[in-house]
């Protein structure tokens, strides 16, 4: 089974792309565990938090592996969570590095419009972009494959569209 990540700052289309092409393309997806936890206790996150959200999406991550489906789509994972504490408390536990990753991460870069949906934090252009970079520097300090997805709407769905096709080959 293949598995591919959705990574990249916050109101970025990750999310909204990853149900939309489970949807047409019949493949499994697992949300992210983070948006759930945030809706249900709140924004004002302490590590021990950040800790949990990343148990509960490798919990979500296990059971949709279950049918061994082709490829899993994942709308964000553990290093996502370890972006998240670089940027809320200026490290990152070994234990948000140590979980299993994905074969492929899909970058998604923060050039399309901020939408606020009530459990985002940094719209800011300049907390923005260094929760961009802050996404990207942990990819490449956890050594992952990855490749960069931007533009409008319309051209991130075609690339990911296009990552897919190659991935099912």
């Amino acid at each position: 089974m293949i598995q591919l990540c959705f990574h990249g700052a916050e109101s970025t289309g990750k999310s909204v792309l990853a149900d939309k092409l489970s949807r047409e393309l019949g493949l499994p997806w697992v949300p992210e565990y983070g948006r759930t936890y945030c809706e249900e206790r709140g924004t004002d996150l302490t590590m021990a938090d950040l800790l949990a959200i990343a148990e509960g999406q490798q919990a979500a991550v296990e059971a949709a592996r279950i049918g061994d489906p082709p490829l899993l789509l994942l709308d964000t994972d553990q290093l996502m969570t370890a972006a998240w504490a670089e940027m809320l408390f200026g490290e990152v536990p070994d234990r948000l590095m140590a979980y299993p990753k994905a074969d492929l991460y899909l970058l998604f870069s923060a050039d399309v419009p901020w939408v606020e949906d009530g459990t985002r934090l940094f719209g800011q252009t300049r907390e923005r972009t260094r929760f961009a970079g802050l996404a990207e520097e942990i990819l490449v300090r956890a050594g992952v494959p990855w490749r960069r997805i931007g533009g409008n709407w319309t051209e991130r769905e075609a690339a990911v569209h296009a990552e897919i096709s190659a991935l099912l080959r």
